[in-house]
């Protein structure tokens, strides 16, 4: 925090309406212990060391449960409060909030990932007594976390199916909450020609690294599209991190790609704002399983506030979310993959085309600002307050999208000409 958007978001909604919000989560590197933000008070503790095997992820979960726990003592003494929400993964804290139930602590639940879907996304349907086991265990924290919410918050009407039928939960405690950026702040801003690392044209990719989010299908597509098809125009900006990073470093000279890539590492909103300024295209390489085909990528829907059009593998929740302004593949399809890219980056009124539909979707379907009306009319629930909803400040609204510059100077991008919105996005310039 704050650098989890969505969660971020949901802090300043309740901060906007007069709920105190105090967040416990892991630290990132040169955090301090305790700062506030906005008015948001957060905890932050030093991450357990990346796991690896049954053991390695038993020892993550007990140690950020653990420290966690001991952390809400704190923020029980220094803040106060009344309800916790957990988001996932892991499905552990069902169990700290069972403990503060009997002092009457609710329990939200935001459920973020489907676990038992990781799982058989990394490692297939369990074969062996261990691997079964595991998975039995996964559904079983699931269950119990179903069990002891007071409301639940899903990300899409796939969760919410799950969380029915799987959960049995009452549907009328179960309410949708997608992903949707603030575009009234997303939004484009003068491009910086730098960060296209001495190519022409950037494409660009943000989030999570780990093994099922095939980050290494996108440095696949670029060496065919270098390498195979001989295209010296084009960059890759990698920006985010997870338990790959390494992994993809070394791929990426495996590949000879080196002047083709830029790892950034964790980057924080300025630096999102800038790269995905200056891109052309936003890539979505995340393959088809049981838990990305039903998953909403935030990235899709912050390429598309952006302006850009999105080259993505054919995932259910991703054509909920892109529509027409992405371009799909079959999972896995390499070549496909490329050759998308090849039309976006030689084609700019195809890339006018579906970077304009991209931004009006966005903004008109996926806004963050209907999904906060539902976030708060949920916690009104939890503590019994009245379900006003959110305050909509028209003139604060009005104010906003009447900046011509965001916090740091840099100016917005004019998006109520289509002329000129096309002439942006054709040359990001």
């Amino acid at each position: 925090m704050p650098l989890d958007r969505r969660v971020w978001l949901e802090c300043q909604a309740l901060r906007d309406v007069g709920i105190g919000v105090s967040v416990i989560c892991p630290k990132g590197p040169g955090d301090p212990f305790i700062q506030e933000i906005d008015g948001v008070r957060i905890y932050k503790y030093p991450p357990p060391p990346a796991a690896s095997g049954v053991l390695g992820y038993m020892y993550e979960f007990i140690y950020c449960w653990l420290v966690t726990a001991l952390l809400s003592l704190l923020v029980a003494a220094r803040d106060g409060f009344g309800a916790i929400q957990a988001c996932n993964p892991p499905d552990t804290y069902w169990a700290l909030a069972l403990l503060y139930r009997p002092f009457g602590k609710r329990f939200v639940y935001d459920q973020h990932d489907l676990n038992p879907e990781v799982f058989l996304s990394r490692f297939g349907a369990p074969k062996s007594t261990g691997a079964r086991v595991q998975f039995g265990a996964l559904r079983w924290l699931e269950k119990m976390t179903y069990r002891t919410a007071h409301e639940v918050i899903s990300t899409n009407e796939s969760y919410r199916s799950i969380a029915l039928n799987r959960g049995g939960r009452d549907p009328q405690t179960v309410t949708v909450v997608r992903s949707g950026p603030d575009t009234t702040v997303m939004r484009p801003v003068e491009p910086v020609p730098a960060l296209r690392g001495g190519q022409e044209r950037l494409a660009v990719y943000l989030g999570i690294m780990g093994p099922q989010d095939g980050v290494d299908q996108a440095l696949r597509a670029l060496a065919e599209l270098v390498h195979g098809r001989g295209r010296q125009d084009c960059h890759l900006a990698l920006l985010g991190f997870g338990d790959c990073l390494e992994e993809l470093k070394e791929l990426a000279v495996e590949l000879n790609l080196d002047e083709y890539v830029t790892f950034t590492g964790r980057v924080a909103a300025p630096e999102i704002a800038d790269y995905l300024s200056t891109a052309d295209i936003g890539i979505c390489p995340d393959p088809k399983s049981p838990l990305n085909d039903v998953s909403t990528m935030n990235k899709t829907m912050e390429y598309m506030a952006y302006c850009l059009p999105v080259i993505s593998f054919d995932l259910v929740e991703t054509r909920v979310s892109a529509g027409e302004s992405a371009i799909y593949l079959p999972s896995g399809d390499l070549a496909g993959f490329a050759q998308a890219w090849e039309l976006l980056l030689d084609d700019p009124g195809e890339r006018a085309r579906r970077g304009a539909l991209a931004r009006t979707r966005v903004a008109a379907e996926l806004d963050w600002a209907p999904q906060r009306d539902k976030y708060v009319r949920v916690w009104q629930r939890v503590l019994g307050l009245p379900e006003d909803g959110y305050p909509v400040n028209p003139e604060a609204l009005a104010a906003q999208n009447a900046r011509t510059s965001d916090a740091r100077g840099r100016r917005y991008i004019a998006l109520d000409d289509p002329a000129r919105l096309a002439d942006f996005i054709q040359h990001r310039a």
